[in-house]
């Protein structure tokens, strides 16, 4: 599963490096739970952690089904 949430961030990973972020992927839990690192202009934007819910974890929850959650780490 790991693998496939690294290609989901992969095609995601252009539209946060285009307002000068990127994310990382640090753990996958057994439970579905996908932890990221936010960086960059990420890291200290106000708006990072809707960021994550609305975009991220909807985009991965999509490519990925068993994903249950992002959360940032």
């Amino acid at each position: 599963m790991k693998e496939k949430v690294q290609e989901a961030l992969n095609e995601i990973r252009p539209h946060l490096q285009a307002d000068g972020g990127d994310i990382e992927l640090i753990e996958v839990t057994k439970e579905g739970v996908v932890k990221v690192r936010l960086v960059g202009a990420c890291s200290g934007c106000p708006g990072a952690q809707m960021t994550l819910q609305l975009g991220v974890e909807r985009a991965l929850k999509q490519r990925v089904p068993q994903v249950k959650a992002v959360e940032a780490v």
